[in-house]
């Protein structure tokens, strides 16, 4: 059910040439209205996003990374941007705000208190953003506009400024490595999550590994046959016990056996870092890449979220749970989701909400999916078909997951 006096926040990721992420932009709605189209009105705009940091907090929306906030003309000339944290936000000038002299100055004054500033949706170079050029530190091209060719000139330009170059709205791997050719630092879209499909694909050795050893946990293998799987691949090894030591161990001394780590964890926990080590396996274990981070995400999300709606039913929550964190694997595998269901032996209904987005957990992974992309009306009409839900819990959620994850990986860095 939504309200009014509703607010959302989507965090849309933005990556470095590593692909890993360095910063989010942070997109706001407030009541039934979306962000872009309030942007003229002063006091609702600065009401949005000071009243976001104040319920949320700064350190729940970003933890240690950087937030990008659009800004029109008016709420820039305020005094009340100056209220936002100069170590963490980046201003993005709208590319609707018209640039005077004053506005020069202002831009010029803000980064003197220490603000960063960026420039969105640049496409070409014109009297109206030629004197912002020099002065801001990240220009964000859009690439919906441009051409491959276009782009490529657009960008040899370009490199006559300071400024480091985003390209915004990469939907696609063929985007991402075009844009890496010519000289981008930083990259906004969800090429990253979207699958591509390669028939016939066989999973990698290691990942094999760990289908087998999630399936002895699902069919309650013994303790011996667990301890076994896990000490058949070195790297799972390695991995597990690394996982194990962290925050959601729960333990207060460091776990150096198997046995011990199985005993102290439960089947429950070892299940789900099983799930989550499937988008480490190959990354030399890291918990900082942008696949991971999201999957972790929806998977406790979708936990909550359930809690919300069924406080009792913990199976039914870690069936979400399950469904958050395998909504991936297709981009992992490279592969369709339904052989990859075909490879593990999964509850009905979770393999119809990752196939097709059907029943309750299909209902709230749309629901998280569309907060993701800042599909602000898409999450108030599947709010209102969701009894028990409203946005303060669909918020309070998120907010707690974004949590989890940051736990997770500043303890793993």
């Amino acid at each position: 059910m939504t309200t009014a006096g509703d607010i959302f926040l989507a965090r849309q990721p933005i990556l470095d040439r590593n692909q890993s992420i360095v910063a989010y932009e942070l997109l706001f709605r407030s009541g039934q209205q979306n962000f872009a189209q309030i942007e003229n009105e002063l006091n609702a705009t600065a009401s949005v996003i000071i009243s976001l940091f104040n319920e949320m907090g700064v350190q729940s929306v970003l933890g240690n990374e950087r937030g990008f906030i659009n800004v029109s003309g008016g709420f820039l000339m305020s005094d009340m941007i100056e209220l936002l944290p100069t170590n963490q936000i980046v201003i993005e000038l709208l590319e609707t705000i018209e640039i005077t002299p004053m506005i020069l100055e202002r831009c010029r004054k803000l980064k003197q208190h220490g603000f960063s500033l960026a420039l969105d949706d640049f496409v070409l170079m014109n009297e109206q953003n030629q004197d912002l050029l020099p002065i801001v530190d990240v220009i964000k091209v859009d690439l919906l506009q441009l051409s491959p060719d276009e782009l490529t000139k657009t960008v040899h330009k370009l490199r006559a400024y300071p400024a480091k170059l985003l390209a915004e709205k990469v939907e696609s791997r063929e985007q991402f490595e075009h844009c890496m050719q010519i000289g981008f630092h930083f990259f906004q879209g969800y090429y990253f999550a979207k699958p591509v499909i390669l028939t016939g694909k066989r999973a990698e050795p290691s990942t094999i590994a760990l289908f087998k050893l999630l399936s002895l946990v699902l069919d309650d293998a013994s303790g011996e046959d667990l301890e076994g799987a896990i000490k058949g691949d070195s790297n799972l090894t390695y991995n597990l016990l690394k996982l194990v030591n962290s925050v959601g161990s729960g333990a207060s001394q460091k776990i150096d056996s198997l046995a011990k780590a199985i005993i102290l964890i439960g089947r429950r926990q070892l299940q789900r870092w099983l799930q989550l080590l499937l988008y480490t396996i190959n990354d030399k274990g890291q918990t900082s890449n942008p696949l991971m981070l999201l999957a972790a995400t929806r998977a406790k999300m979708l936990e909550i979220l359930c809690r919300c709606m069924n406080n009792q039913d913990t199976a039914m929550q870690d069936r979400a749970f399950i469904t958050g964190s395998f909504s991936l694997l297709d981009t992992l595998l490279s592969m369709p989701m339904v052989d990859v269901m075909a490879q593990l032996s999964m509850h009905e209904e979770v393999k119809l909400a990752l196939i097709e987005r059907t029943g309750l957990l299909g209902q709230l992974l749309t629901l998280v999916e569309s907060l993701e992309k800042g599909d602000f009306e898409a999450v108030a009409e599947k709010l209102n078909t969701l009894p028990g839900l409203d946005a303060a819990m669909l918020n309070e959620a998120q907010m707690a997951a974004i949590r989890w994850v940051s736990s997770l990986t500043e303890t793993n860095a």
